[in-house]
């Protein structure tokens, strides 16, 4: 079970997330709050799992408040301005549900809210090997054996799944690298990661990887050639 607070300064938008909430089996709302400084106080208090954050308050900026709290608490911001997202999407946000929103729309957000949740309080699953990364303004969850291929583009990267769109996150390869399981990935180019599970066969400096061709970088193939030696021999 989830526990929630909700905050916004006006009353009927906290109405409408304690009735969603009533209706969701695996959220908690333990209160509702109108003006953040009290708020402030009972987290400090009495922290919780999850924030319902309205962003434009008078007083204080949901922004400002979950920047103040100190805690690693998830956060859904709730807000009628969509040009807060960006900023919103900065601080980690599990998700952002511009007003008014519907209980699906809610009920999406509270179900990556679970998931990510679940994630992080439980021993890992092999069988359920997951990802989760931040994109589009919110969390998204990758199963890590539908990885194609990854590839670096500056300050974000394109993850190429089998039989889903990419997705493409505000991150660096290195980042990424360091989150997948490194005998199954492995770097071969400044701009790309493969699964040796998706390699298709080897030529030269040339990958066939996922019906794509992949370069092997001068600075990476030494070390891609020794680790595929080892997993496969001499099949080069």
């Amino acid at each position: 079970m989830i526990r929630a607070i909700a905050i916004d300064d006006e009353l009927p938008a906290l109405k409408i997330i304690e009735n969603f909430c009533a209706k969701t089996d695996f959220i908690t709302l333990d209160k509702t709050f109108n003006k953040p400084s009290e708020a402030l106080k009972h987290i400090r208090k009495f922290p919780v799992d999850l924030l319902f954050l309205d962003i434009n308050m008078p007083s204080m900026s949901g922004i400002d408040l979950y920047k103040s709290i100190g805690q690693n608490a998830m956060v859904i911001f709730t807000t009628a301005y969509s040009e807060y997202a960006a900023e919103g999407f900065e601080l980690d946000a599990v998700d952002y549900i511009v007003k008014p929103f519907t209980y699906e729309r809610f009920l999406k957000a509270a179900a990556k809210a679970q998931e990510y949740y679940k994630f992080k309080h439980k021993i890992p699953d092999e069988k359920e090997r997951v990802l989760f990364i931040r994109a589009d303004y919110s969390l998204i969850k990758i199963n890590i054996d539908d990885i194609l291929y990854i590839e670096g583009l500056d300050d974000y990267v394109r993850i190429f799944l089998q039989n889903q769109r990419p997705v493409v996150a505000r991150m660096t390869l290195k980042a990424l690298q360091i989150k997948l399981p490194s005998g199954d990935f492995i770097r071969v180019h400044r701009s790309f990661i493969i699964p040796f599970a998706r390699i298709e066969s080897v030529r030269n400096k040339i990958i066939s990887c996922a019906g794509q061709e992949i370069p092997v970088g001068n600075s990476y193939e030494a070390s891609f050639f020794a680790e595929y030696k080892n997993k496969y021999g001499n099949s080069i």
